[in-house]
């Protein structure tokens, strides 16, 4: 994918998930996008994990800028799936932790790692970019 190095380097991608009413859900999340997929960490108490337990559909967006140029963004549909296999998710959970801290021996590292307890890993189907 083209956009490879430009979803490596940043930090915040906004997802959104549909509720039981059809409604939309939308969060900024921590990620880690890789082998040409997204995985978040969560906990499977969160509004997001309920959401995709129920419907897998989702969409996506990592952008930054305010002026020209330097505006750049990857938006996308896709499906979601909770992966729950303990070993699996701890992990996977370090490494996309250690993109936002140098240390897991940091405490909120440490808190942030005990309360995750499932990933989403997103499959993209339809991704768009922009660039200005």
């Amino acid at each position: 994918m083209r956009n490879e190095k430009f979803l490596k380097s940043q930090k915040i991608l906004r997802l959104a998930t549909i509720d039981s009413l059809g409604d939309p859900h939308i969060v900024p999340v921590w990620y880690m996008y890789t082998s040409g997929r997204f995985y978040i960490g969560t906990n499977t108490k969160t509004r997001k994990a309920k959401n995709i337990k129920k419907n897998s559909k989702v969409s996506f967006c990592v952008d930054i800028g305010i002026r020209s140029p330097g505006i750049v963004g990857v938006m996308g549909i896709g499906r979601a799936r909770l992966i729950l296999k303990t070993g699996m998710v701890e992990s996977l959970a370090k490494r996309i932790l250690l993109r936002y801290f140098k240390s897991l021996k940091n405490k909120s590292a440490q808190q942030l790692l005990n309360q995750t307890d499932c990933i989403i890993e997103i499959t993209p189907k339809r991704i768009t970019d922009w660039k200005y």
